[in-house]
């Protein structure tokens, strides 16, 4: 399945029915008098978060949704019946983003999580509501309400407990095919990875949800490379895992221009925690993998780990010292009287799935 991290779509929720003019012909009632009924409300568009998705590649072959119209009032003072709602899975982690690319509408970031986004138009009244004493016979009815049309942009943004970041052929997609059972494409060339990955990790019986996005290099905020657009993935992230190609020449100035990349895409991004490891210390000797550690330490002042993923060094000690940065995942107890009052919420009419 390819992977789509943005789509745009158009919305639209149904138009409210138009009211009814109508009249009682009743062969024995004098001044039969108006009955016309009123429109029915259109349906609704609603936004839902499930797991079972992780990309946005559905919404490249269907950009628009609109939700059903209400029918029009009827004579004998019937009204018209409700339009259905509409209801569109998206990933969890997925944030509504307004036309302009800019305002933030919702952010879908809970399993079951359900957001309205436009509502059904009114239906119009039927001419029973305009009788009075001085116009008994009305021959006027509201047209229905139109209903709300937008484009919106969908976004999504994975969830992971830790970012793997650093220069391309770090060793990011090996490390976390070391330490989970995800299997990204390894090569020995730069920007193996094309989009991000996840794979869970087990350290002392705490999971631990890791992703690997694309390296990163200098300039990648002006577009070099595959730029920085896939950094978006790692913004929630309770912690970055920075990986550092321990054969290259300068390991300090590897580990800075992931740093400037960092502050100059989004400030707050520099100040989550950081776990600096060196990779590839297999192919280095004692003494080059102690040199380039104090270079490291001293320019960073933080621990740093030799590792090598390919070999399984030190990986379960990094992993350990990643956990103590991730929370504990919250479980979630739901009443039945939540579960109800959720179900009324949110009508379970005409659904919209990528998975039909």
């Amino acid at each position: 399945m390819k992977f789509l991290d943005q789509a745009k779509i158009y919305l639209k929720s149904g138009d409210g029915g138009r009211g009814c003019v109508a009249f009682r012909r009743e062969k024995y009632i004098e001044f039969g008098g108006p009955n016309g009924g009123d429109g029915g409300k259109g349906g609704c568009v609603w936004f839902e978060a499930v797991e079972n998705l992780n990309t946005l590649i559905d919404f490249r072959y269907q950009q628009h949704f609109k939700a059903q119209n209400g029918q029009h009032g009827m004579g004998s003072e019937m009204s018209g019946a409700k339009g259905e709602d509409l209801i569109i899975k998206v990933p969890v982690g997925t944030e509504i983003v307004a036309d302009d690319g800019e305002t933030i509408i919702a952010d879908m970031v809970e399993p079951g999580q359900k957001f309205m986004i436009a509502k059904g138009g009114d239906g119009g009244r039927g001419n029973t509501h305009f009788k009075t004493a001085t116009n008994q016979a009305p021959r006027y009815a509201e047209p229905g309400w139109p209903g709300v049309e937008m484009w919106v942009w969908l976004r999504l943004k994975i969830i992971a407990d830790v970012g793997l970041i650093g220069l391309p052929n770090a060793g990011k997609s090996t490390f976390l095919t070391a330490v989970t059972k995800a299997r990204p494409k390894i090569a020995d060339y730069p920007f193996t990875t094309l989009h991000p990955n996840l794979g869970v990790a087990w350290v002392d019986s705490k999971e631990i949800v890791l992703a690997d996005i694309p390296g990163l290099i200098e300039g990648a905020h002006e577009g070099t490379g595959l730029g920085d657009r896939f950094l978006k993935h790692v913004e929630r992230c309770s912690v970055f895992l920075h990986l550092i190609d321990g054969t290259a020449e300068d390991v300090v100035q590897s580990y800075k221009t992931i740093r400037t990349e960092l502050e100059l895409y989004k400030s707050a991004l520099s100040s989550k925690p950081e776990v600096i490891a060196l990779n590839k210390t297999d192919s280095l000797a004692e003494k080059e993998i102690t040199q380039k550690v104090s270079a490291l330490e001293k320019a960073t002042s933080s621990p740093i780990f030799a590792i090598s993923a390919i070999a399984g060094k030190n990986t379960t000690e990094c992993l350990r010292k990643i956990a103590q940065f991730v929370p504990l995942k919250k479980t979630k107890t739901t009443t039945d009287e939540e579960t109800e009052a959720t179900t009324e919420k949110l009508p379970q009419k005409k659904i919209w799935s990528p998975l039909d």
